[in-house]
């Protein structure tokens, strides 16, 4: 029985967070306002470790990546009806698995996926903390554009692959 997604698909997922965001927080995108809706300064950004910021973020992305499998691919789903070991399973899991193995397995279905966790999920997460940290609707949609996009394109990975 071969596994419901392509070993690769995780890492790649991840690294399209940071080049996303590359595009996103961009000057010519989405950069300038980003900074001004935040308060970020040319000397803050300057002043952090940058090797350390884009390593956690990537590992952030990766922790993202192997969550929202779960909700790209939905034959997880079925392994998790098994305990995870397909091998142990009745017979008509392999049926099962044989009918249904690849449904829903499409670039497509899982940008929607992806796209609905980041409305769902991070849209909330985001806007409850800019609430609280006095931050402005520019603030939010902008953030949580970016995790919708990004999600959505993790999604598709993710499901595509």
């Amino acid at each position: 029985m071969e596994l419901p997604i392509n070993p690769i698909a995780i890492p790649i997922a991840a690294v399209s967070a940071l080049v996303v965001g590359f595009v996103w927080y961009n000057p010519k995108v989405f950069g300038n306002a980003w900074m001004k809706a935040s308060g970020m300064t040319e000397e803050k950004i300057k002043g952090g470790n940058m090797a350390v910021i884009f390593g956690f973020a990537l590992l952030f992305a990766l922790l993202l990546a192997i969550l929202l499998m779960q909700f790209t691919n939905h034959q997880w789903g079925a392994m998790g009806m098994v305990g995870g070991e397909p091998e142990t399973a009745k017979p008509s899991f392999e049926a099962f698995m044989a009918d249904y193995g690849t449904v829903f397995r499409t670039f497509k279905h899982g940008a929607l996926h992806g796209a609905i966790f980041g409305i769902f999920g991070a849209l909330p997460i985001i806007g409850t903390n800019a609430l609280f940290e006095r931050k402005g609707a520019k603030y939010i949609f902008i953030n949580s554009g970016y995790w919708i996009v990004t999600l959505a394109v993790m999604g598709a990975i993710l499901c595509g692959m």
